[in-house]
């Protein structure tokens, strides 16, 4: 059975958009169960319809394949969007594993995890997703787990020049946090 033409329509453009990449007519015709010259009759259609609509996509009809593609006239605006910065939003916990990322590089996951007392699968895929750490290599051990450390977006994100801008920590303040996290294990293991 057939479909109407506008649900063609609507077949072919998801197809071609969900592909992103040049799609043989053949198969769109067989996806859609027409034979190949209504096919090509509904894309030509749907090509002359989208260029008198003006719109910001255009249908590209190769030798034997079409595509959908963003209009040439149209790269201003995609470039402008692309140009616009992220904003990062780092949770604590994404913070946490970046300082010690940052404190501690080349750091492996266990090791920081070993640290942060938890897994930290999720915030390290977001930090490399940001693009504030990236793999090292891998050290020389069992597992051969990787190293991360921090990039170069790291250092403009946070306003430094060098890793050497990093605040230094206090040693009496960091002998203070020792005391409070060795309070809390002993808390944890006497309940």
């Amino acid at each position: 059975m057939k479909v109407e033409i506008k649900k063609a329509e609507a077949a072919i453009e998801a197809i071609l958009f969900t592909m992103g990449e040049a799609v043989e007519i053949d198969k769109i015709a067989r996806a859609i169960n027409h034979d190949m010259d209504t096919t090509r009759k509904i894309i030509r259609n749907m090509t002359d319809r989208y260029r008198e609509e003006d719109r910001g996509i255009q249908i590209i009809v190769l030798e034997n394949a079409v595509q959908l593609c963003t209009k040439h006239e149209m790269f201003e605006y995609l470039i402008r969007i692309i140009k616009q910065p992220k904003k990062l939003i780092l949770t604590e916990v994404a913070m946490e594993t970046l300082s010690i990322i940052a404190y501690k590089q080349p750091v492996t996951k266990t090791e920081i995890e070993k640290i942060r007392g938890v897994k930290c699968d999720h915030a390290v895929n977001k930090l490399l997703e940001y693009n504030l750490i990236t793999e090292l290599g891998r050290l020389d051990a069992p597992g051969r787990p990787i190293l991360f450390g921090t990039t170069e977006e790291f250092l403009r994100h946070f306003g430094i020049q060098s890793m050497d801008g990093l605040p230094v920590i206090n040693p009496v303040q960091m002998e203070d946090f020792k005391a409070e996290a060795e309070e809390e294990i002993q808390i944890k293991l006497n309940i």
